[in-house]
């Protein structure tokens, strides 16, 4: 599916920069190419638009095991877990309203991190202090969730995670993807809000392994944590209030896009010289990537 994605993509996206962040090979992409599409692909592509003409059929009403059971009773054979992954690849959700739940035990959460940086929004070297949040987007398809991770010396975003729930994992894969790429030392400061995944067990574990220090701003102030709003803003001024996701996979794609091609590699920011993220860090040759 990632070489699949990869294919449909080459004309919107660097093939590098896909490769990096689907994290396949450019090799292994181009050897598949020269197979084509395998047996599998060419089935899942049919099961697809089966799944799809099912979904509009009965109004966007079943889910993945009441479309599994309708496709057998139509003689088509397949696997329910098979259908649930092939729905939730394209963003494919039965039409029903959802609460907004944060999946954490809140009884066992810390207590709140102190605020280390107190609105002091500068760095003076990559690595020292990082600022994260979480927002979501809507999609016709249900809401799509993103956690960030910003170096507050470029304001680069080092780490981001994209998911269908606002949950552990969500912010985790943004701290783990900023972890693998960027290798920081021991003492960086992590700053968030006191929002209770990034006080989740698992997460303030990762951190300690990290040999990160973790810093909250107060309870209920945006202005704490400006950068990652501002960040947010700028996202969806520029992207998202003014386009129509007809599923969360549109939107992801849209949102890498804005993220790594165009917010880190093109989009000039005043506090850095009007200069892009990842020109500032090339000119300050302090970041090897």
């Amino acid at each position: 599916m990632k070489y699949e994605f990869i294919a449909q993509h080459r004309q919107q996206f660097h093939l590098s920069a896909m490769c990096r962040v689907l994290t396949v090979s450019r090799s292994g992409f181009n050897e598949w190419q020269e197979r084509g599409p395998s047996a599998r692909t060419l089935a899942n592509r049919q099961l697809l638009g089966q799944i799809r003409r099912l979904h509009e059929q009965t109004g966007k009403n079943y889910g993945a095991v009441k479309t599994w059971r309708a496709l057998n009773q139509a003689g088509i054979a397949c696997g329910k877990h098979r259908v649930a992954r092939l729905r939730s690849q394209v963003g494919i959700e039965a039409q029903r309203k959802r609460r907004f739940r944060i999946t954490v035990e809140h009884h066992k959460l810390p207590q709140a991190a102190p605020d280390r940086i107190e609105r002091r929004f500068h760095a003076r070297q990559p690595n020292l202090v990082w600022v994260g949040d979480m927002t979501f987007i809507r999609t016709r398809a249900g809401w799509l969730y993103l956690a960030v991770l910003l170096d507050l010396y470029s304001r680069r975003v080092v780490g981001w995670s994209m998911g269908n729930r606002p949950n552990e994992a969500l912010t985790l894969g943004a701290l783990n993807m900023a972890i693998e790429h960027r290798a920081p030392k021991p003492g960086l400061i992590h700053h968030t809000d006191q929002g209770a995944i990034y006080r989740s067990q698992r997460y303030c574990e990762q951190m300690a392994k990290a040999g990160m220090l973790p810093s909250m701003g107060s309870k209920g102030s945006a202005y704490d944590n400006a950068v990652a709003e501002s960040f947010f803003s700028n996202l969806k001024n520029e992207l998202i209030h003014h386009t129509d996701f007809q599923s969360r996979e549109n939107a992801r794609t849209a949102i890498f896009s804005y993220i790594e091609l165009f917010y880190n590699r093109q989009r000039i920011h005043q506090t850095l010289g009007y200069v892009s993220p990842v020109v500032f860090e090339k000119a300050s040759r302090k970041v090897p990537n």
